[in-house]
């Protein structure tokens, strides 16, 4: 057993720890409570330094006992202040002289392995400033970076390796951080920060040959998999000492309860990609094919329904050929295409439908439409393309990052204590500090300044820096659907051999309709999709415009103001409101030719208002893997 730690709070509460070797958990015990009034008087120094009488400890060291000796569980009083985190003690034990790296308790480990154990930054901190080694190994062969991945103080495991310990150091046993991390905690971290760290996912252990992801599996950590695979470049065929590689492991289980649907096609997606493939199928499975694959589809797709609708054929027929198109897209989607590229199917709906808004413009509406009208089209449309292109290749706000950078917040957060990486102030995806109104985007794996949300129409993230292009973009794209109506009204009422507007045969509504629709169905085929188009795109400006001038608010903070602090102690509104023409000209960075005065903040720089703390989700129990 772990050596006993007891200790009490200034307070006079205490706790008590004993750590199984075998099971590696912490058991915490109620202990004798000392007298309310806080007399010390008659503590020994092991008892003072549990409980973090300073005062009784420097008498007692004053007096002349040596902060080195041993007590007969050969532990040290340093040992003692850092399992308690006794700040203060283990500086003043440190300016006497105390070793530091002392060997102690059952497990032959330092001050620095005991405040590991209990997820104690502070005293780590202390101790690593004092030149305490983490590299040191106790008696089960572990290093503190590897109790700390096991007990899931991912704050910890960050500090120890910007303080320069290698992400990839193997215990007794040639397991690594990471190895512990997807076998001992179900939540998303510690995994992703040490794979963000650089740790190597494919590295094995000295005695089963098993990868991080052989581990996971035997763990049924389904949170590990999936990060393991989507950001590990996880090799699925490696062989154990067994002869079992990760992906023979998950198919013998296919079908279990535990495995999600998202595990099962990624597993099924990567393992694609490492089995061998005929010519057909590597062509299929071309990156590069694929991607124009999906970026054509809408562009065909769009045209057959326009020429299936411009046939002869029954109503019915012309039905039951348009659902054929989408059983066939859609097979063919679920066999070609991953779920990224499946994220690329909004934007090329959308470049698709402009690009045969542009067909349509030049083959059916130009002839009949004055040189104005086109020209205007034109205009506007150009206008349309500078703001999508801003909009989808333009910088998002991305709060920029390095190796140097990630290391240096890290450790200035630590040096802060574990309020420092409160997910209000941390990314632990990104390893940056969040300045106010940021958010990490799980599609971009960025953190965002002024997060909006994620448009799969751009696929791009709305942020600070594009916000405004994309509001004009959506302003802009209304007036391309409304130019596109009225041109085809023009084509409908000017084309020599259709006169479908024309007033002179006293057509009812219905019967106009339907001489639009024998006029050109193609035309009405785009008339129809810009009319959709123009209504939903009017609604989400509209929405987008109200968030931003009424409420001073984005699409995220709207959704979860109840996780922000500071929009529930403002009553659920923005704090960062200043007045309808005070958003709108801090949203659009603009003065009225000089006329108005706005602070415009810079966002990727604001860290100091009182930011609130977002609600952390809930995480998996690691005895039983049970989401509590």
């Amino acid at each position: 057993m772990y050596q006993n730690a007891c200790g009490a709070a200034a307070a006079g509460a205490g706790i008590c720890v004993e750590t199984d070797k075998d099971s590696h958990s912490l058991i915490s015990k109620e202990p004798q409570v000392p007298a309310i009034d806080n007399d010390y008087s008659g503590f020994d120094v092991v008892k003072a330094t549990q409980y973090g009488a300073f005062a009784r400890v420097q008498e007692l060291i004053e007096a002349g006992y040596d902060v080195n000796q041993k007590d007969s569980e050969t532990v040290t009083l340093l040992h003692w202040a850092a399992i308690n985190n006794r700040k203060e003690i283990i500086r003043y034990l440190i300016d006497k002289g105390a070793t530091v790296d002392a060997i102690g308790g059952e497990l032959h480990a330092t001050p620095l392995h005991w405040a590991t154990r209990q997820g104690h930054l502070d005293a780590c901190v202390i101790l690593m400033n004092a030149s305490a080694d983490p590299t040191v190994r106790d008696a089960e062969g572990c290093s503190c970076i590897h109790l700390a991945a096991q007990f899931g103080h991912t704050a910890l495991v960050a500090y120890f390796v910007a303080r320069g310990v290698s992400p990839d150091l193997t215990d007794r046993t040639g397991m690594t951080p990471l190895m512990w991390a997807v076998w001992k905690i179900c939540s998303l971290d510690p995994t992703r920060l040490l794979l963000t760290l650089g740790a190597n996912p494919n590295l094995t252990d000295f005695t089963h040959g098993n990868t991080a992801l052989h581990w996971a599996i035997m763990a049924r950590n389904t949170n590990a998999i999936s990060t393991l695979i989507l950001q590990g470049h996880t090799n699925l065929n490696v062989p154990n000492t067994r002869g079992e590689s990760p992906l023979q492991m998950i198919q013998s289980q296919t079908g279990s309860m535990w495995i999600s649907p998202k595990v099962s096609e990624l597993i099924r997606e990567h393992a694609q990609a490492y089995s061998p493939r005929g010519f057909f199928t590597k062509f299929a499975k071309d990156k590069r094919i694929r991607w124009w694959g999906m970026v054509g589809t809408p562009f065909f797709a769009f045209y057959i329904a326009g020429a299936i609708m411009g046939t002869n054929l029954l109503v019915i027929i012309k039905a039951f050929l348009l659902l054929c198109l989408y059983i066939i897209i859609h097979y063919l989607g679920k066999v070609f295409y991953d779920d990224r590229l499946m994220a690329l199917l909004p934007l090329s709906i959308y470049l698709s439908t402009k690009a045969w808004f542009y067909f349509t413009w030049f083959i059916y509406i130009a002839p009949v439409a004055s040189i104005t009208t086109t020209v205007i089209f034109l205009a506007s449309s150009s206008l349309l393309w500078y703001n999508f292109l801003k909009s989808w290749l333009g910088d998002a706000g991305v709060v920029p990052t390095n190796k140097n950078l990630q290391f240096r917040t890290i450790l200035e957060l630590a040096e802060k204590g574990p309020s420092g990486f409160e997910p209000s102030s941390f990314c632990s995806a990104c390893l940056v500090r969040r300045p106010l109104r940021s958010k990490h985007c799980s599609i971009c794996n960025n953190c965002v300044a002024r997060f909006d949300h994620h448009c799969p129409w751009v696929a791009n993230c709305i942020g600070a820096k594009n916000h405004k292009y994309f509001i004009c973009f959506l302003a802009c794209l209304v007036i391309m659907c409304s130019q596109m109506l009225y041109g085809a009204f023009c084509f409908w009422k000017n084309d020599s051999q259709c006169h479908a507007l024309d007033d002179r045969d006293n057509r009812t509504f219905w019967e106009t309709l339907l001489a639009i629709e024998q006029c050109d169905t193609w035309v009405a085929w785009v008339s129809v999709n810009a009319a959709f188009h123009g209504i939903w795109v009017l609604m989400l400006l509209i929405c987008q415009l109200y968030q931003i001038a009424f409420l001073g608010m984005t699409t995220n903070e709207r959704m979860n103001k109840s996780r922000y602090s500071h929009f529930i102690a403002n009553g659920g509104k923005s704090p960062f409101s200043k007045g309808i023409l005070g958003n709108l000209l801090d949203f659009f960075e603009c003065s009225c030719f000089g006329c108005m005065k706005s602070e415009h903040q810079d966002w990727l720089n604001s860290f100091d208002f009182n930011k609130g703390i977002e609600r952390e989700p809930l995480l998996c129990n690691k005895e039983n893997f049970q989401y509590v």
